[in-house]
């Protein structure tokens, strides 16, 4: 592997610095912007051996793994320049769809800590380990606590741990929930229902509310619950949540100021309703997700909540089957939550509609970007960006952004 050095121009989409090199662009994990560094390997992604000449934004990290394990990348850079670099990764993904518009920084959503852990649980000759990835390696990083999570979830390497002494391999989700720890493990074998009795043992065990092997959920002591607005609502067995809770009442509050008056709102890829809940203490609502595990117990927690107006909970592959234009014509506004893909098919449907307001929600700059083009394209203005990050310290940022019709709907190819 040769050594070489190099000045770090630009930090790439993953947080990686970037420089030229014999006319070609390099990748530096651990770099900043300005920054003479010396790395090493082959390829266009180099190792980095020492910091030459350091920028002045560079700073200290606070966790003794950072540099090795894969959960963070940015640690070393001063929390300022990074907001700002985080909400200028959202301007520049929606320059290369033409639209010029003005991120501010990153809200800072990090709260008390990310709510939900995925941990990799290791058995080798009776020793086990549990942790994260190491950076750019499939080898795993044994670790017993991580700076990032919510206190709730210090237990959650133990739990790792005694589950894969007991299962072998795994990867073990654990959420802490208002009536405890809900754990969902991934397992390499498969557990025949005479086992279930002994898997059930963890429950008393590590104090858990739930624990589900596979998808199946084994036994319950006491139903996770979350609290959403005015409602609580029982958490399926790994059902989608924003990482840490002032995440999503950040997105929440920027959802429904955009709202604003609107007294007929679709929420499509509702999920378990962070948005339809917050949304029905004023107007109606109708959600949409693919999830029916999620829009059961969306529909379960309006049924019982009190003072929420009419809150319609209905499953649908909105990537399939999006609401059309004509669908949409009862709503004042419409908000739309895809996983990282994106919505394409959704965002071509409401740039036919005659819907006043809508509001995009996002985890991925990218597909954001191409959706907000279809909608500007069809008539719509993007009103406001606003950037959100609950992942600290990662390359990950949300996306949360208001557009409003300007034109008469428009005619885009089908």
């Amino acid at each position: 592997m040769s050594k070489v050095t190099l000045r770090i121009e630009a930090l790439g989409r993953r947080g990686e610095g970037i420089a030229r090199h014999e006319g070609r662009s390099v990748f530096v994990p651990g770099t900043l912007p300005g920054e003479t560094v010396r790395a090493e390997g082959d390829g266009e992604r180099l190792g980095l051996v020492a910091v030459e000449v350091a920028s002045p934004a560079r700073a200290a990290p606070f966790c003794k793994h950072y540099g090795r394990c894969g959960g963070c990348q940015l640690q070393h850079w001063a929390e300022e320049p990074y907001r700002a670099w985080k909400a200028a990764s959202v301007a520049e993904a929606l320059k290369a769809h033409g639209i010029a518009v003005d991120v501010p920084a990153c809200i800072d959503a990090h709260g008390a800590g990310r709510r939900r852990v995925i941990l990799h649980a290791r058995r080798r000759e009776g020793a086990v380990s549990a942790g994260y990835m190491e950076a750019r390696s499939h080898r795993l990083l044994d670790i017993d606590a991580c700076p990032l999570l919510a206190p709730a979830l210090a237990p959650a390497f133990g739990i790792a741990r005694a589950i894969a002494r007991g299962l072998g391999d795994c990867d073990v989700a654990v959420t802490a929930t208002l009536t405890g720890l809900d754990v969902s493990v991934k397992a390499e074998r498969k557990f025949a229902a005479a086992e279930h009795a002994r898997l059930a043992e963890f429950i008393p065990v590590l104090n858990l509310a739930r624990l589900a092997v596979n998808g199946e959920v084994i036994a319950t002591a006491v139903v996770p619950r979350l609290r959403i607005g005015s409602a609580e609502v029982a958490l399926p067995p790994g059902g989608f949540l924003q990482a840490t809770a002032l995440g999503e009442e950040t997105l929440a509050r920027l959802v429904l100021d955009h709202a604003g008056k609107a007294k007929t709102v679709a929420d499509l890829f509702c999920g378990i309703g962070p948005f339809a809940l917050r949304l029905a203490q004023r107007a109606r609502v109708e959600a949409h997700d693919s999830d029916r595990a999620a829009i059961a117990a969306l529909d379960a927690a309006a049924r019982s909540a009190s003072g929420l107006k009419p809150l319609t909970a209905v499953p649908r592959d909105l990537f399939r089957e999006p609401l059309v234009a004509n669908e949409l014509k009862p709503f004042d506004a419409v908000v739309f939550d895809p996983p990282r893909a994106g919505a394409e098919a959704q965002a071509r449907q409401l740039a036919r509609s005659t819907v006043k307001t809508v509001i995009a929600v996002s985890c991925d700059a990218a597909s954001f970007a191409r959706d907000a083009g279809i909608l500007v394209e069809g008539g719509y203005a993007l009103k406001q960006v606003t950037a959100v990050d609950q992942f600290k310290w990662s390359a990950h940022v949300e996306i949360v952004a208001l557009f409003s019709r300007m034109q008469p709907r428009g005619r885009l190819p089908s």
